[in-house]
């Protein structure tokens, strides 16, 4: 498996399945501000850098020992019997790519 660096990752096409909401993408941004600072939340793209861990492994990274988790949430529907389609909030927990390194290390 030929592993991307980070840097192809960041620049590379959309690996996330975020939907687009700006409530997440704000929730997230503010961890990001608090853990590393305002300059980082410029770096954030919810669509290539902030990922949960099944990505981060297909990827070839895994969460740095002692990282912390950014707590977000994702829409999941459900379709009953009858066709009922029914909305709710799952949580997720996503790794910026400044908390995961490669799975060599």
């Amino acid at each position: 498996m030929q592993v991307q660096s980070i840097k192809e990752i960041l620049d590379g096409p959309k690996v996330s399945n975020w939907l687009g909401s700006e409530k997440t993408r704000d929730m997230v941004a503010d961890q990001i501000r608090k853990i590393w600072g305002e300059s980082e939340v410029k770096n954030y793209n919810p669509e290539t850098n902030a990922l949960p861990f099944a990505s981060w492994l297909r990827l070839g990274y895994r969460p740095k020992r002692g990282s912390k988790a950014l707590k977000s949430v994702t829409v999941v529907e459900r379709r009953d019997a009858k066709g009922n389609i029914t909305k709710f909030a799952r949580k997720i927990n996503l790794f910026y790519y400044r908390s995961v390194e490669p799975l060599s290390k």
